[in-house]
């Protein structure tokens, strides 16, 4: 039997970056495997919007993994679950969440530093064995897995570049896959990232970051670009413009950028690559 995660863990070239496409249901998982993903991502904001909540600590460690257990049925390719602060404090509830994550299939994960309390971060100490535990755990596992580390300090307006850069530095040092800071301040923090380390590196795609192309991301030295919540957000908003036309102006001339019928029952039904 194929080992999905050294499949994973081969599609992490520096220079050579692929796109992890997030699905965030079954059908956009079929989707976008038919259109020739090379693997998926769960998202944690756009799971929490098919349960009617917001992001950030509002979904249960049991209602992630079974959401990433239904995303692996749906695609002969890898999946990596986004599983925000592994859902608890401790170091043994980080390796407890990847021991569940490789459990319903996951080829890997990616725990960021972020304490939902109140949507703080971790100090600098807890932070860094947070990572150590989830690391020995996934190096535990009978099969391959991809674990990243993230510091989402800076995403979240918490802490500048340079925290960050430590805290990269040190998830390197305790042995992390992967590495990922979402949404640097600038395209030069992100260079600086690449940098630091010879490890992967993630980027998000999403803001100023998806006005920059693959081939451009590729002379970085980017090794994986993922999406988040990104595709799931340009699907609501289509939603949301569409519905505000309808139902304030009664104007239902969005209706006519519907993909056919027929084409989203093709691509359900379509095989990807195995």
């Amino acid at each position: 039997m194929t080992d999905i995660g050294a499949r994973f863990r081969a599609l992490h070239k520096k220079g050579n970056p692929f796109v992890l496409a997030n699905a965030w249901d079954l059908g956009s998982t079929k989707v976008l495997t038919a259109l020739g993903a090379e693997a998926i991502g769960t998202t944690s904001n756009a799971h929490a919007f098919t349960l009617g909540r917001p992001d950030m600590g509002n979904v249960s460690r049991d209602e992630a993994m079974a959401h990433a257990q239904d995303i692996v049925s749906a695609t002969p390719l890898p999946v990596s679950g986004d599983l925000e602060n592994g859902y608890g404090d401790s170091p043994d509830d980080v390796a407890e969440t990847v021991r569940l994550a490789a459990e319903v299939g996951l080829a890997g994960c990616s725990i960021e530093d972020t304490d939902m309390a109140d949507v703080g971060f971790y100090d600098f100490e807890l932070a860094v064995e947070r990572i150590k535990a989830g690391v020995a755990a996934a190096r535990a596992l009978p099969q391959d897995f991809v674990f990243v580390a993230r510091a989402d300090g800076m995403m979240n307006g918490q802490y500048d570049i340079e925290e960050a850069l430590r805290r990269l530095r040190a998830f390197d040092a305790a042995g992390a896959d992967c590495l990922y800071a979402p949404m640097p301040e600038t395209v030069n923090d992100l260079e600086r990232i690449v940098a630091a380390t010879d490890k992967p590196v993630n980027v998000l795609a999403v803001g100023l970051f998806s006005k920059i192309s693959r081939a451009e991301y590729a002379d970085m030295g980017i090794a994986r670009i993922s999406l988040g919540s990104g595709l799931a957000r340009v699907t609501q908003g289509a939603l949301i413009n569409a519905a505000r036309h309808i139902l304030g102006d009664g104007d239902f001339s969005d209706m006519l950028a519907a993909a056919p019928g027929k084409e989203v029952e093709a691509l359900l039904t379509q095989e990807g690559t195995k």
